[in-house]
């Protein structure tokens, strides 16, 4: 089953400090992800890899083009033209995103910020938690590290909370932005096989990797992009 259509897709960016200029972010793309499936954005910096996830997850507008994305119940949608309550709805059920960076309120435990997402999908508190700290113990964070706000933690250990955060309660679609950026060789592949289970799920991906060992062992397909201008 196809869970996302992209036909050209085109995003300029108004610079307003500079005159209001017009800068090509990326053009012409084309792509296709089913279930189940995983596809990474590759190019070099500039080509516009971060700013086409954003613009699938609906934080940019897009120029140009459409975004189809096909729910769970049959119907479909395009994000490219979809209004704001409905762009929260999916974002809420059906779309997540999962960046390098941990954005959370202060003062929440780290068991209890990867604990949320099961909570807001209906597991009691008590389940909640206790696959949360599982999810935290896989990807090395230390059980003393548990209770703490993870905006103490280092970067590294911040990154994880993130990802478990992001992975925990996969929705339909998921769009990953660098998340292993800081992350050692271990951890990387650690993320990655917890990433192929969620494949076997049927949970779509499009994805950004630094590591070209981790996203050869986790695409399906690779779309190379070009620098644009």
């Amino acid at each position: 089953m196809i869970r996302l259509e992209v036909k050209n897709l085109n995003k300029t960016f108004k610079v307003h400090t500079q005159g209001s200029i017009e800068v090509k972010g990326f053009e012409d793309i084309n792509l296709t992800v089913k279930q189940g499936e995983f596809l990474s954005l590759f190019g070099p910096s500039g080509a516009g890899k971060s700013s086409i996830l954003k613009t699938l997850f609906r934080t940019y507008t897009t120029t140009q083009g459409n975004i189809i994305f096909h729910r769970d119940n049959g119907s479909k949608i395009d994000i490219a033209t979809a209004c704001e309550s409905d762009i929260l709805q999916l974002r809420k059920n059906e779309i997540g995103y999962v960046s390098q960076f941990l954005q959370i309120l202060p003062r929440i435990s780290a068991v209890d910020v990867v604990a949320e997402q099961l909570i807001f999908k209906g597991e009691t508190e008590e389940v909640s938690r206790n696959k949360a700290k599982e999810m935290l113990d896989y990807l090395s964070i230390r059980e003393e590290l548990f209770d703490l706000s993870p905006l103490t933690f280092s970067g590294g250990e911040q990154q994880r909370v993130n990802i478990a955060k992001g992975i925990i309660a996969p929705k339909s679609l998921l769009l990953l932005d660098e998340p292993t950026a800081s992350l050692d060789k271990t951890n990387t592949m650690k993320v990655v096989e917890k990433l192929k289970l969620l494949k076997k799920q049927g949970v779509a991906m499009v994805g950004i990797f630094h590591d070209l060992e981790a996203m050869e062992s986790i695409s399906d397909h690779i779309y190379k992009l070009e620098r644009v201008g």
